[in-house]
């Protein structure tokens, strides 16, 4: 997964096209027809067709009649692959630059198939935020008293939400969210705003600052968070960090999913 400084020349159109179709098959579990791939891959049938074919002859795509879903061998590849490996070589510079610029600590979490996250990622700035936020990667934290969690709660609907959570919910300071229904609230105002903030929540002093990352269909596949002390990263930073995470996203969005021009 190494990046070329000129990756045109080493660029072959039909395997782009080609992934472009595994990924779209991957956003529809129940399978698709090949002209509805093609739409959405904007790639002519013919082209898309032949391309299928030639999966599903791998073993990468299979079809039943004339719905397609991903394969056998795909899900064989899954589960031999490392699941963050690759994506961490990838976004690590832009985690490492946002720290620098902030100051602060930087994590990337994914989600998990357990409605819960993965911290993947960290990039420590300059000052030593405290051990309780640093070296995190691979730590557990609660969804309802992390800001990432809040994120990760705001994509779900509100019943999926009671569902999995207690309505009375543990206490970390005298600050956490303990009442579900205040946590609601607080979730729908993620959903408009965009971003979630968790303050003295978690532990006291620490102010933590989240926004989605979301892959070419919109999908969230990452939470990006900024963590600091309230003396150094008070509330009146939170304006300032968000315009820097929303370009970070943006660049671990197209490090991640930008594909050359494979229309030709």
């Amino acid at each position: 997964m190494g990046e070329p400084s000129d990756p045109a020349p080493l660029t072959n159109k039909s395997v782009v096209k080609a992934a472009r179709l595994l990924r779209i098959l991957g956003r529809h579990s129940g399978g698709a027809s090949a002209s509805a791939i093609a739409a959405e891959a904007g790639i002519p049938q013919p082209t898309a067709f032949r391309l299928l074919a030639t999966l599903e002859q791998e073993g990468l795509v299979d079809r039943t009649d004339n719905n397609y879903l991903l394969g056998w061998e795909m899900a064989r590849l899954g589960r031999l692959a490392d699941p963050y490996g690759g994506l961490v070589s990838r976004v690590q510079p832009a985690l490492d630059e946002l720290a620098a610029e902030l100051s602060e600590t930087v994590t990337l979490a994914v989600p998990n198939s357990r409605h819960d996250f993965d911290v993947i990622a960290e990039a420590i700035g300059p000052h030593v935020v405290g051990a309780a936020v640093r070296n995190v990667v691979g730590k557990r934290f609660p969804l309802h008293a992390s800001s990432t969690g809040k994120i990760l709660l705001a994509e779900l609907p509100s019943d999926r939400v009671r569902e999995l959570l207690p309505e009375k919910l543990e206490a970390f300071t005298s600050r956490t969210i303990v009442d579900r229904t205040v946590l609601l609230r607080e979730l729908e105002e993620v959903r408009e705003q965009g971003y979630s903030v968790l303050d003295n929540e978690l532990e006291e002093e620490l102010l933590s600052l989240s926004r989605p990352v979301r892959d070419e269909a919109g999908t969230l596949a990452a939470v990006l968070t900024v963590d600091g002390p309230r003396y150094r990263f008070g509330r009146d930073r939170i304006p300032g960090a968000l315009q820097s995470m929303e370009k970070t996203a943006g660049r671990i969005t197209e490090l991640l999913w930008s594909e050359p021009d494979a229309s030709t």
